[in-house]
């Protein structure tokens, strides 16, 4: 039996029951990475030590019936910009390239609460910014389903991983749809919950009022048990949000009967693939003879959410990356004369073009003169597109669309036009930008065999109406193994 075919709740399951060890089931994803990262390339740190170490620990907690949760003992990858204390973090930057951080974000901590074995990092965009993972500083990561296809980005060593069966599942972050569009591109499930859900401390920042965790898995049920653990209120983070209810498992109901689901007319129109249109519009149809009550709408507002988001992401982005000069950690450059010209060196050696090109037009849009024209323009946007969005959940429970306009594109492809790869994000942004949660899950395959996803997004808190859409649609569908996945 492969046990990371199983999905993280399985697994979990079997350990419980003593059919299986914990050291097997870390065992069981160590051996998958040294096998499949030639070929994938997801990693970019992998702790075997560490990791056979905690699987060890947990293994007693299990026996002492200290760990009961359903993640006890199955190995989960993390993102690379989520401190782990004493294990590199480097955003997949080379500005970062030896930096250990001394504690662990928030997140992660209460995974290893719940019981889960982290076992490595995974690769990224550098600092999140891009939708390929090509612009990490360590190589690109490949699809599972066609290695000469990127995984989509930024997030997309976490969801390659999972596609892989390299590990059980992995925690991924989504600034504009990070999680979800390589999710769409990976045949995998992914979750970008409420803003302020999941604390963002030891998050390292690209875009504050935007990056939000959340889990990559095989189903939705993983996906709502993971976001149940690491869900939390954390004086820590400013933003974080104490919420009364976390109990997402609850809506894993197989009901849809009376939902109100609106189909933005906005999100099929010029630039959507045909095969990715058909694919979306078939979820809706099941979930509609399941008992949904399915109409279109007028959303309005969709052209203006990608300058909107980059306008404030790179600004943010500018902001949160000054930090990176050399001096306190991380990269710096051998040769220098003086503190300016030791700082000019080493960013300008650190960054990558896709860093370099964001913190520019950050700085551009929050200089003088052109504060008013760009970045408070974009902030009023913003707010604009909340009310859009408010319009249409008094009126639906769940928005119904695309994840991604096309399938994974080759690899190569997205780098020689930067804004083709900003376009790929039209579907996500909206969601960050108002703070909504999106769930994106496989709704079927191109002619090329490369994954569909269906993107459900729920109103502010209410994730589990779009988790009850998204199971009640999974139980049509039987989840289909990446052909890396079975090597």
């Amino acid at each position: 039996m492969n046990l990371m075919s199983l999905t993280a709740v399985e697994l979990g399951r079997k350990i419980k029951a003593k059919e299986v060890t914990v050291e097997e089931a870390v065992s069981a994803a160590l051996d998958a990475i040294e096998k499949k990262e030639e070929a994938v390339h997801s990693f970019v740190t992998v702790d075997r030590e560490g990791a056979m170490k905690r699987a060890k620990e947990v293994q007693q907690l299990i026996d002492q019936g200290k760990l009961d949760g359903p993640l006890a003992g199955v190995p989960v990858a993390i993102k690379d910009n989520m401190c782990t204390k004493d294990m590199l973090t480097t955003c997949s930057s080379k500005i970062l390239y030896n930096f250990v951080p001394t504690y662990t974000a928030e997140a992660v901590v209460n995974l290893e609460k719940a019981g889960a074995v982290v076992i490595g990092k995974t690769n990224m965009d550098e600092f999140a910014m891009g939708s390929t993972t090509e612009t990490s500083a360590f190589g690109e990561t490949k699809n599972p389903w066609n290695t000469k296809h990127v995984p989509g980005g930024s997030s997309g060593g976490s969801c390659a991983a999972v596609a892989a069966e390299e590990c059980s599942f992995a925690l991924g972050s989504d600034t504009g749809g990070s999680i979800r569009q390589p999710s769409s591109f990976c045949g995998v499930t992914g979750i970008k919950p409420t803003y302020g859900t999941v604390s963002r401390y030891g998050l390292i920042a690209y875009g504050s009022s935007l990056d939000q965790i959340g889990p990559v898995a095989k189903d939705v049920t993983d996906c709502a048990t993971i976001l149940e653990a690491i869900s939390s209120y954390d004086k820590k983070d400013s933003t974080s949000v104490g919420r009364e209810d976390y109990a997402f498992t609850e809506a894993l109901v197989d009901d849809v009967k009376g939902m109100k689901i609106g189909i933005p007319r906005d999100y099929f129109g010029e630039g959507l693939d045909p095969e990715v249109k058909e694919a979306v519009l078939s979820a809706a149809k099941v979930l509609e003879e399941k008992g949904a009550i399915v109409e279109e709408f007028d959303l309005s507002l969709v052209e203006y959410a990608i300058p909107a988001y980059y306008v404030i992401a790179c600004a943010e982005a500018s902001s949160n990356l000054a930090r990176f000069d050399g001096v306190k950690y991380g990269y710096r450059t051998k040769e220098y004369d003086g503190l300016h010209n030791m700082y000019k060196k080493s960013r300008s050696e650190g960054f990558g073009a896709e860093a370099k090109r964001r913190i520019m037009l950050g700085s551009f849009v929050l200089s003088s003169g052109y504060y008013d024209a760009y970045y408070l323009k974009a902030l009023r946007t913003k707010a604009l597109i909340k009310q859009a969005f408010d319009k249409a959940f008094a009126k639906y429970d769940v928005i119904l669309g695309p994840a991604a306009p096309t399938t994974a594109p080759k690899l190569g492809e997205s780098l020689r036009d930067p804004i083709k790869m900003y376009l790929g994000d039209i579907y996500t942004i909206s969601v960050n930008l108002a703070g909504l949660p999106g769930i994106s899950l496989p709704c079927g395959k191109d002619k090329k065999g490369l994954p569909i996803g269906l993107q459900l997004i729920g109103d502010c808190f209410k994730e589990k109406n779009m988790i009850r859409a998204a199971y009640a649609f999974e139980q049509t569908r039987e989840y289909e193994h990446s052909p890396l996945a079975g090597e």
